[in-house]
């Protein structure tokens, strides 16, 4: 079955408005355990605007489940995330402004940083996942590098704005993930993905996991982590029957 990874940067973003030491993420993550979180997700930005050095620290210490720690190329993030070992880290691109991660890695134009990256970590026993539009190119590329693991970016798919795009784009991810598989790569996939989205993602890409973050926070505003995760879970076990019936 699908595996549930949460991202609590968010209410690492919530502590931060304050610059306080609450809400605690580390808490979150604990929730979300609890709750049935099969990976708990954290993206360490250069500029620190949410996760903070001492929460990969904690995390490392109390998560339970596997901690997958997303973050850029820079050297002193490499440095830590080495330092730290994370069960997993996925690559993914990284710009100041934005408000979250607005497209996939581009793996073709960074195949020479990527390589040696990659193999600097899965030497250290550590997964490796890249975070890629699901392109032909990039994946290629991905499978070039050295990778385990490609994330595929299904923004575009959340973010559709009718229902015959929303198709297009889940087909698009269904290829991508058929020909990333053909290549050796396993699939994991997420950003955008939501309680009333999720279940095609989970029918149809029958990813290894689901990275949600955003949606998840949102719903334990009002009922809590630990709720709020076992809710997606049971739209994850739901959709997997479903799809294990329709094949």
């Amino acid at each position: 079955m699908t595996k549930l990874g949460v991202n609590v940067d968010h209410v690492a973003t919530l502590r931060q408005a304050r610059r306080t030491y609450e809400p605690d993420p580390v808490t979150a993550a604990s929730l979300a355990d609890l709750g049935g979180a099969d990976i708990i997700t954290i993206h360490l930005r250069e500029d620190r605007r949410h996760i903070q050095d001492r929460d990969l620290r904690l995390m490392k210490q109390v998560v339970f489940s596997k901690l997958n720690l997303e973050m850029s190329v820079a050297r002193e993030i490499v440095e830590l995330a080495l330092a730290e070992r994370p069960e997993q880290v996925t690559f993914v691109p990284e710009r100041r402004q934005e408000v979250t991660t607005e497209g996939g890695l581009d793996v073709v134009s960074q195949r020479k940083v990527l390589a040696p990256l990659v193999k600097r970590f899965r030497e250290q026993g550590i997964a490796v996942s890249l975070f890629i539009d699901p392109e032909t190119q990039q994946i290629q590329a991905a499978r070039e590098v050295g990778t385990e693991f490609v994330e595929l970016h299904t923004g575009a798919y959340a973010n559709a704005g009718t229902e015959a795009q929303r198709q297009d784009m889940l087909e698009k991810l269904c290829q991508g993930a058929k020909f990333s598989r053909e290549l050796g790569l396993r699939v994991n996939a997420g950003h955008g993905l939501t309680y009333k989205n999720v279940g095609p993602i989970v029918e149809e890409i029958n990813a290894e996991e689901l990275h949600i973050g955003h949606s998840i926070i949102s719903r334990a505003v009002f009922v809590g982590i630990k709720k709020a995760v076992e809710e997606m879970k049971g739209l994850i076990y739901k959709h997997s029957v479903l799809a294990r019936a329709g094949s």
